[in-house]
C-alpha cells in the first residue's frame, strides 16, 4: 500500500509544478478525451498509442514523477487485466477481422481479442498516470481553488450559490485522504497479521473473514478521522457560506500558454486523424494531405 503515489503531492521546482492548477485540470481532461478516441484502423490506434506513451514518459520525466512507483501502484490490477482478457477472448464478436490466433474446441480466438484488451488496458494505465501526475504536482489547496473556479457558474444560480465551494472542498478533502487511508490500511493489515490473520492463504471463507477483519476497522478509523476533521473545521470557524479571501491567488503565466498550445495542437491532430480514419491508414492520410496541397 505504501507504494501507491496517487493523491500524494511532492514538492519539486519543475515546469509542470509551476503550471496553474486550473490549466492542469483542463489539459488533463483534454488528454483523457484524446486517449479514449476509438479508431477503426489498428495502424492509427497503434501509432497514436506509441505517441501517447512517449509524451507521457516525457511528462513524467519533466515533472519528476517516479515511473517505478507507477508500476508498483498498478500491481493490483493484474486480476482486472486477466478478467478483461478472458471477456474479450471467450465472448464472440462478429466485428473481429484479424486472423485466428488459436482455437479452443469450436471457439476461434482471433488476434483482435488481444489487441482490443491490450488497447483498453493501455488507455486505463495512461489515464491513471495522468491523474497521478496531476495529484503529484498540484497542491491540495490549489486544486480546491481550481475546482471552485470551474464550478463558479453555479454561483449565478441563487439556490446553488454556495454549492461550488462545498463541492470543491469535498473533492479536495477526498483527494487528500486517499494516501492517508492507504497508510491506515497498511497499518491495520500489519496489526491483524500480528494477531494471526492471514490475507494471502486459505480458502474462500477464511479470506472473506480476513477481509472483514480489515474493512471494519478501516471504516471505524475513517469515520473517526472525518469526525475529528469536522470538529477541527468548526473550532477554527469554518463557514462555507461566508465571503472568503485568499492569501495566494491563481494566475496564468507564459508556461500555461505554452502547455495549452502544445496540448491543443496535439488534440487537434487527434481529431484530424479521427475524421480521416475511415479513409485508410495514417500513411494514406499523409498522402491525401500532400495531394490536397498540390505536392
Amino acid at each position: 500500500m505504501s507504494s501507491m503515489t496517487f493523491g500524494r503531492y511532492s514538492f519539486r521546482d519543475t515546469f509542470v509544478h509551476r503550471l496553474d492548477a486550473r490549466n492542469k485540470i483542463f489539459l488533463m481532461i483534454l488528454c483523457m478525451v484524446a486517449i479514449f478516441f476509438q479508431f477503426k484502423m489498428w495502424s492509427t490506434a497503434l501509432l497514436l498509442s506509441g505517441l501517447y506513451l512517449v509524451a507521457l514518459i516525457i511528462l513524467m520525466i519533466i515533472s519528476r514523477v517516479n515511473i517505478l512507483q507507477l508500476f508498483k501502484s498498478l500491481s493490483g490490477m493484474w486480476l482486472f487485466i486477466i478478467i478483461l482478457m478472458a471477456i474479450y477472448i471467450f465472448v464472440p464478436n462478429n466485428n473481429y477481422y484479424l486472423p485466428v490466433a488459436f482455437k479452443i474446441a469450436s471457439l476461434q480466438v482471433r488476434w483482435d481479442a488481444f489487441c482490443q484488451s491490450g488497447y483498453i488496458i493501455l488507455r486505463l494505465i495512461m489515464m491513471i498516470s495522468l491523474t497521478m501526475v496531476l495529484t503529484s504536482t498540484t497542491k491540495p489547496m490549489d486544486m480546491t481553488y481550481a475546482f471552485e473556479w470551474f464550478l463558479s457558474p453555479l454561483k449565478l444560480i441563487k439556490p446553488a450559490r454556495f454549492v461550488a465551494h462545498e463541492i470543491a472542498m469535498t473533492l479536495s478533502i477526498a483527494l487528500r485522504f486517499i494516501p492517508t487511508l492507504l497508510e491506515e490500511t497498511e497499518r491495520i493489515m500489519k496489526a491483524q497479521s500480528s494477531r494471526g490473520v492471514d490475507f494471502n492463504r486459505g480458502g474462500l471463507f477464511k479470506r472473506f473473514g480476513a477481509v472483514i477483519a480489515l474493512i471494519i476497522p478501516l471504516f471505524v478509523s475513517a469515520l473517526e478521522r472525518s469526525e475529528e476533521l469536522a470538529n477541527a473545521m468548526i473550532v477554527r470557524g469554518y463557514d462555507p457560506r461566508a465571503n472568503r479571501t485568499r492569501y495566494r491567488l491563481l494566475r496564468f503565466s507564459w508556461r500555461d500558454i505554452i502547455a495549452f498550445l502544445l496540448v491543443a495542437i496535439g488534440f487537434a491532430g487527434v481529431i484530424v486523424l479521427f475524421v480521416f480514419d475511415r479513409t485508410g491508414s495514417p500513411l494514406d492520410l499523409i498522402w491525401h494531405l500532400f495531394k490536397v496541397k498540390g505536392f
